[in-house]
């Protein structure tokens, strides 16, 4: 009850100053031409909708959002309710749409950064490891005859965790396993143990495996 109180709250404050408030601080945004078939945001989903985040050292709820995966850019609808820009990346700490939460990731994080780039990253899991996914569009021109083509492709997810400071790619059972090798055994006998697919769902593995994984090295 005093989280949904300090959240109404902080609306209020940022309704009441509009335009002062440190919400508003990014360049203007254009949406893309409309000859360019399906389209660049999370979900499929072409519509500004209700999320939270944390931006600028302020928390922010119910902000109008969209997150665009080509340019890798969270917009938002300016307080006159029709402008739209986007936020500036390093300044967004987290934000949360769709129940799906994003975390970003500066370009020197961890001593192995050049594993992973920065950018936007939606977060798993987070103890002493994290799992992130990296989503991801981009736009691809086809030729027939006469006529070009732009579209926007599906959505691509790239796996990553973080273990000891350092970042490394993953994307299956193996090379999950192979990073926690101190561990590798339990977490075999674990996954066997529970059924647990990977290739099933490979989020709700890597975040189990790696539940397990803290919780065996406490």
């Amino acid at each position: 009850m005093q989280k949904i109180a300090l959240a109404h709250v902080v609306d209020g404050y940022n309704n009441s100053i509009g335009q002062m408030s440190r919400l508003y601080n990014g360049p203007e945004y254009e949406f893309y031409e409309p000859f360019i078939k399906s389209n660049a945001y999370f979900l499929d989903i072409n519509a500004f909708k209700p999320g939270t985040l944390n931006y600028d050292g302020e928390f922010f709820g119910n902000v109008p959002m969209m997150y665009d995966l080509n340019k890798d850019l969270v917009v938002v609808l300016l307080y006159n309710g029709f402008s739209k820009y986007s936020l500036v990346n390093p300044k967004v700490q987290n934000f949360e749409l769709f129940n799906h939460h994003f975390v970003y990731v500066p370009a020197d994080s961890g001593s192995n950064s050049s594993a992973i780039d920065a950018g936007f990253y939606e977060e798993i899991y987070s103890g002493k490891l994290q799992v992130l996914v990296k989503w991801s569009k981009s736009i691809q021109t086809t030729s027939n005859l006469n006529t070009i083509e732009s579209y926007f492709t599906v959505a691509k997810k790239h796996y990553f965790l973080k273990k000891g400071g350092s970042y490394y790619s993953t994307g299956s059972q193996g090379s999950f396993l192979d990073i926690l090798k101190d561990k590798k055994k339990e977490l075999q006998q674990y996954l066997k143990a529970n059924k647990i697919k990977f290739k099933d769902n490979p989020e709700k593995a890597m975040y189990m495996m790696a539940a397990q994984y803290d919780q065996l090295s406490k």
